[in-house]
């Protein structure tokens, strides 16, 4: 064998064993080191974008006042129409059908959540919040008049009325604990029960909460003058939840003062 055919037997020769296990651990390794950072990018892409989501939300229904004199109702009386959506003859909720889809540009819907759609809540009759909800006192779910004159649609907050819009809640992230998982819920329940006038009732205890803070710990929260804020979990009590899920291990509370159901009443004075 001359010098040339040893050159090229040589460039044959395949890995061996070993090397082939060093290139696969090191591979390993490289992946392991750049997964956390795509996680992180990746969270922090789907947590603006749901802070979008939110501010949109808000001018909808800040110009839907401005066009009504009211913010958007939370609901009917029969609990057939929402914000969010629309139900006809016990189907699901159809999303282009809330009394906030004028606002809402083509699509007449709310744009989902990213990170919430990967979580996989279970089917509910809650569809078409996108992983939203909406303060009770503003949609008038608290205290819960209606008004008669059109098909029992609730009374929402006034515009103009409100001392404290920047202290005000109006849409949050949100959830229900159901099972071991969460299902999609379009309310964000105060810190406490309350009677027919608003007035919250502590004897009475707390809801569940709604109150998602998904993103690490943090929830997304809308105000009535149009910011968005970032806010953390201050664990307190929960109340009963009838879907036999657990508020805690869901990260799912309130932030804020108690007193006077805080930062979602509008007239805590």
């Amino acid at each position: 064998m001359n010098a040339a055919q040893t050159l090229i037997g040589s460039s044959q020769k395949g890995f061996t064993l070993m090397e082939l296990l060093v290139v696969s651990g090191l591979l390993v390794v490289l992946a392991s080191l750049g997964l956390p950072a795509f996680q992180t990018a990746r969270m922090a892409a789907w947590k603006t974008a749901a802070a979008s989501n939110l501010r949109q939300l808000t001018e909808a229904n800040i110009a839907y006042a401005s066009d009504n004199g009211r913010y958007c109702p939370a609901d009917n009386y029969w609990n057939n129409y929402r914000w969010c959506g629309g139900r006809i003859s016990g189907k699901s909720y159809d999303p282009t059908k809330g009394y906030l889809a004028d606002y809402l540009g083509k699509s007449r819907r709310v744009t989902p959540d990213p990170y919430f759609t990967t979580l996989r809540p279970v089917n509910s009759f809650e569809l078409g919040s996108g992983g939203y909800g909406y303060n009770a006192y503003i949609g008038g779910s608290v205290p819960g008049n209606y008004d008669s004159s059109t098909q029992m649609v609730r009374i929402p907050y006034p515009l103009g009325r409100m001392a404290h819009p920047a202290e005000t809640i109006m849409f949050g992230t949100s959830a229900l604990a159901y099972g071991s998982s969460v299902q999609e819920y379009p309310y964000l329940e105060p810190p406490y029960w309350t009677d027919e006038n608003g007035k919250p009732m502590q004897e009475y205890g707390r809801p569940t909460p709604s109150l998602h803070f998904r993103y690490n710990g943090e929830a997304i929260v809308s105000w009535c003058d149009g910011h968005v804020s970032f806010e953390r979990n201050e664990k307190r009590s929960t109340g009963w939840n009838p879907y036999g899920g657990n508020a805690d291990e869901e990260n799912l509370g309130w932030f804020g003062p108690d007193e006077n159901n805080g930062y979602w009443n509008p007239d805590k004075g």
